[in-house]
């Protein structure tokens, strides 16, 4: 008995969850065409932040005791070791350091400018299209504003031509048109967060770039054994 009640219970369930989903997908479309722009702009906002997440965990990624290792090879004067290590070791804090490694015997001003070069010059790299995001978070409201608003145009045209429209009718109507005003906020707003997000991210790589540059500096001033 209470096996029956629970297969009446999830029949009954089951097409209002549907109901609700296809209500909801009913409601986007109802946006007008200015929603395929805006859906757009979604995917690419979503596209660019996992690529860009990828590539910074990438680039944060590697041995704690890297330093440490590089160190004992200087102090060791077994410069041609630490060269290697840093070439195998694929980070930009690894190819700044190699970098460093180059220049060793030039003065300390030369080495600390060339790993300065090849510090911005990753940093470059990892802040690629980062730009879009931002562009993204800020135009996707502008596209859901300008949609609303040549809906409420077209809205008043045909009430003109309707008459007295009841108060039901326009409400009903400008609910309708306010979808691509809400969307555009919506990924506007989720834009924006992706991207305070990851450029939190490359600002703590740029700190660790910046303090392995310093320690490798002061590990050439230090007496080799």
């Amino acid at each position: 008995m209470f096996d029956i009640f629970l297969q009446i219970d999830s029949t009954a369930i089951a097409p209002t969850e549907g109901s609700k989903v296809e209500s909801v997908m009913g409601l986007l479309s109802k946006g007008g065409p200015l929603m395929i722009p805006l859906g757009i702009l979604f995917a690419l906002a979503v596209f660019f932040f996992i690529e860009r997440l990828l590539v910074i965990r990438k680039a944060s990624a590697g041995d704690e005791n890297f330093m440490n290792i590089i160190r004992d090879h200087i102090s060791n004067g077994n410069v041609t070791a630490a060269r290697s290590l840093s070439k195998n070791t694929p980070n930009p804090i690894a190819r700044m350091i190699d970098k460093g490694l180059q220049r060793i015997g030039k003065p300390i001003d030369a080495i600390e400018k060339s790993m300065d070069n090849v510090g911005k010059l990753e940093m470059y790299k990892i802040e690629k299209n980062l730009s879009t995001i931002s562009v993204i978070s800020r135009i996707a409201p502008l596209f859901g504003f300008v949609g609303t608003i040549i809906g409420l145009v077209m809205l008043l045209k045909e009430f003109a031509t309707i008459g007295n429209p009841s108060i039901s009718q326009i409400a009903d109507a400008m609910y309708i048109k306010l979808i691509t005003s809400a969307t555009g906020l919506i990924i506007g707003m989720l834009a924006f967060l992706g991207h305070s997000y990851l450029d939190t991210q490359i600002n703590r790589l740029g700190n660790k770039m910046e303090a392995a540059s310093s320690e490798f500096i002061d590990i050439l001033q230090e007496p080799t054994k």
